[in-house]
C-alpha cells in the first residue's frame, strides 16, 4: 500500500500558525478544507475537540458516490483514530483518497493547532474464518456478477461475491450503463420499427471484424429484452422513457439509459437487490487461486483479504468468475498487444488487472482474441477518464481537428473513430456542438459535474459564437466556419457529403457553442476467456472445466476484434444471468 508522502513544509506551517495562536489553544470548533479528487474539488468540515479530530464530513465533491463513500468513511475512520491525517491511501481509490486527505489537512491547517498522533489505526476487525463453505462463489461485483449472484440465490442458493476493490460496482459502475435491446420499449414508444435481434447481431458481428461467435453473439440479441425487462421489473432499474442512443456502428436507435446517464443507478439498484437477498459481500478480498478437487472440479477460490488473511472460499456448485478485463494491467497489455503501452491512459477500474483470466489459465482454460483492445475515442486528456459529457455526439455532436475540418464519421466504431484522431495534428480532437444539441440529449444537465472540471483544466470552452470558442483552442477560424457552413446545410438536406453520418445531423447555425478536446484511452479488452452458452470455460481441447463460469469482459467470444458502443451492459447482463442460472442447476 502506496504511503501518502507529506512535506516538512505543511509540518512546520501547522506549527507555526498554533505558535501565533491564530486560533484558540485547542482549536476547537468547525473548520473547512479542500482538496483536489480524481473528479474535482472535495469539500469537507473538520470538527476539533481539544487538539482532537473529533469528526470529518463531506460537504461537496464530485466523485461517484458508490465508489467514493466506502472510500471516506474508512479514511475517516482512520484519521480520528489515529489524530492524524498521516495515513495510508485506500487501495484502488488513490486520486479520491489523496483528495480527500489534503481537504482534512487543510482544515488542519486553517484551524491553526499541531495535532499529537496516536498509535490507534481505527476499529479492529475480526478475523475471518479461514474456510467458509457456499454453494457458489461469485468473483466480481461488477454487473455481471450481481446478475449471476442474485438468480443463483434467487433459485436458492446460497451465495457469496468476492470484491478486490473498496466499494461495489466495477466498471459497470463508470460507465454510462446504456444497454443495446432491439425491440425494446421505448422504440415502440418513439414509433422506431424495424429492429430486430438478427439485425443488432449482423451489427456487431460487423462491428467485431466477423471475430466474434456468431451464435454466442445470437444468444445475446435474442436474451437482450427479457434481460432489460428483468433490470426494470425485478432490479428496478429506472431507464429514460423518452431518449435513445445510436452508437457507432449500429443501425438503429436501440440504447437504453439508466436515470442519471451513468451506472451508478444500475449498481445502487443490484446492491439494494443483493441487501435484500442478505447476499454477503466480500470487499477488499482478491481472489488469487481457484481450488480443485482430484477430478479437476472446480471447489473453490483461495483469497487475500485485507488483513493479509488467506480464506478459502468453498462452492458446493461452482464458481462464476466476472472479474473484468485488463484495461489497468499495462504489461498485460503489451504481453498481448505491443501497441497498447504507457502511453495510452485508460478509462476503466484500476482493479482491471485481469485476474480471473490469469486463474483461470493457470487451471487450462482456453483464451482468445487477447490483442484486441478497444480504446475510447473521446477521453479526458488529463485523466484519460471517459467523457460522458462528449455523449452530444450520439445526437449531433461533430469532431473536428486543429485545421478546424470533419475527419471522421461520428457514429462510425470506437476503433475506426480513435484511430482516425491518432492521425491528425497532436493526436486529439476537438468535440463541437450547441445548445441546440443539448437540449436534444440532456447530457450536460446530468454530468455538470464533469463539465465544472473540465472547464477547471481548461479542457472545455463556451463561447457565444464559433470565432471565440475557436480562439480558445487555436483552431483554424476559417476552416471551423466552412465546416459548421456545411453541416448546416447536411442537416438542412438530411444527408452528409463528406461521410454519410448515420444518424442526423443538427444545425450549429446558433450558439452558444461548446468545444471540448479529448483524445483516445484505453477502453475495453474484447478478448479472455473462451465459454459456450451455457457460459461453462471451456480448456484447449474445447471441453467445459467442471464448476467453472464465467462472465463478462474477461470473456472473449462476444466482440470480436472491436466492441460496439452499448454491447457490454447488454452482454453482462444476458451473459451473467445465464451463468447464475447454469450453476444453480
Amino acid at each position: 500500500m502506496k504511503k501518502f508522502a507529506r512535506s516538512l513544509t505543511t509540518i512546520l506551517a501547522l506549527g507555526l500558525l498554533a505558535s501565533c495562536g491564530a486560533k484558540s489553544s485547542t482549536g476547537d470548533g468547525t473548520y473547512e478544507g479542500k482538496g483536489n479528487g480524481k473528479h474535482g474539488d472535495i469539500k469537507v468540515e473538520v470538527t476539533l475537540k481539544d487538539s482532537k479530530i473529533d469528526k470529518i464530513k463531506v460537504k461537496e465533491h464530485g466523485e461517484n458516490k458508490v465508489l467514493a463513500e466506502p472510500v471516506y468513511d474508512e479514511l475517516q475512520e482512520t484519521i480520528v483514530a489515529k489524530n492524524s491525517p498521516e495515513v495510508d491511501v485506500v487501495t484502488g481509490s488513490t486520486a479520491t483518497s489523496e483528495g480527500y486527505i489534503e481537504a482534512v489537512e487543510d482544515a488542519i491547517k486553517k484551524a491553526g493547532v499541531t495535532l499529537v498522533a496516536s498509535k490507534n489505526t481505527g476499529k479492529k476487525q475480526e478475523k475471518e474464518k479461514e474456510l467458509q463453505e457456499f454453494d457458489v462463489v461469485v468473483v466480481g461485483s461488477g454487473g455481471a456478477g450481481f446478475s449471476a449472484a442474485i438468480e443463483a440465490k434467487e433459485a436458492g442458493k446460497s451465495v457469496v461475491i468476492i470484491e478486490k476493490m473498496p466499494a461495489v460496482g466495477g466498471n459497470t459502475l463508470i460507465s454510462g450503463a446504456e444497454m443495446n435491446v432491439p425491440n425494446n420499449w421505448v422504440q415502440k414508444k418513439l414509433g422506431i420499427k424495424g429492429d430486430s435481434p438478427e439485425k443488432m447481431a449482423e451489427d456487431t458481428i460487423k462491428g467485431g471484424d466477423k471475430l466474434g461467435d456468431p451464435h454466442m453473439i445470437e444468444v445475446m440479441t435474442k436474451n437482450a429484452l427479457p434481460a432489460a425487462e428483468w433490470l426494470k421489473d425485478d432490479i428496478k432499474v429506472e431507464f429514460l422513457d423518452d431518449q435513445l442512443f445510436q452508437f457507432g456502428g449500429h443501425s438503429y436507435k436501440r440504447a437504453l439509459i439508466p436515470k442519471g446517464h451513468t451506472g451508478q443507478e444500475v449498481i445502487t439498484k443490484f446492491r439494494a437487490k443483493a441487501d435484500e437477498l442478505k447476499i454477503p459481500i466480500k470487499l477488499n478480498t482478491t481472489a488469487t487461486e481457484l481450488i480443485q478437487d482430484d477430478n479437476k472440479k472446480v471447489t473453490g477460490v483461495k483469497a487475500t483479504n485485507k488483513k493479509d488473511q488467506t480464506i478459502s472460499y468453498m462452492a458446493k456448485d461452482g464458481v462464476v468468475l466476472t472479474t473484468g478485463g485488463f484495461g489497468s494491467n499495462v504489461e498485460m497489455r503489451k504481453k498481448y498487444n505491443k501497441k497498447m503501452d504507457e502511453s495510452y491512459m485508460s478509462t476503466v477500474t484500476e482493479g482491471s488487472t485481469g485476474d480471473g483470466i490469469v486463474m483461470a489459465e493457470k487451471i487450462g482454460a482456453d483464451l482468445t482474441n487477447m490483442d484486441s483492445i478497444q480504446t475510447y475515442p473521446i477521453c479526458n486528456p488529463k485523466t484519460g477518464v471517459i467523457s460522458l459529457l462528449a455523449d452530444t455526439r450520439f445526437d449531433g455532436a461533430i469532431l473536428v481537428n486543429q485545421e478546424g475540418k470533419r475527419f471522421v464519421e461520428e457514429l462510425e466504431r470506437r476503433d475506426v473513430i480513435s484511430n482516425a484522431i491518432l492521425e491528425q495534428t497532436g493526436g486529439y480532437t476537438y468535440q463541437l456542438w450547441n445548445d441546440k444539441i443539448n437540449d436534444i440529449s440532456g447530457t450536460m444537465e446530468v454530468h455538470e459535474a464533469e463539465y465544472n472540471e473540465l472547464l477547471k483544466q481548461k479542457m472545455i470552452v463556451k463561447a457565444d459564437t464559433l470565432e471565440e470558442a475557436a480562439k480558445f483552442f487555436d483552431i483554424d477560424v476559417k476552416n471551423l466556419e466552412e465546416t459548421v457552413k456545411k453541416v448546416n446545410q447536411y442537416a438542412k438536406e438530411g444527408k452528409d457529403k463528406d461521410f454519410n453520418h448515420r444518424g442526423k445531423l443538427v444545425s450549429l447555425d446558433k450558439g452558444p457553442y461548446y468545444i471540448e478536446k479529448a483524445v483516445p484511452s484505453v477502453h475495453h479488452t474484447m478478448g479472455g476467456l473462451v465459454i459456450n452458452d451455457k457460459t461453462e470455460v471451456l480448456d484447449k481441447d474445447g471441453k467445459a472445466i467442471d464448476g467453472l463460469y464465467a462472465a463478462g469482459e474477461l470473456t472473449g467470444v462476444i466482440h470480436g476484434s472491436n466492441r460496439l458502443g452499448g454491447n457490454a451492459i447488454t452482454d453482462i447482463i444476458v451473459f451473467g444471468r445465464i451463468a447464475g442460472q447454469e450453476v444453480a442447476k
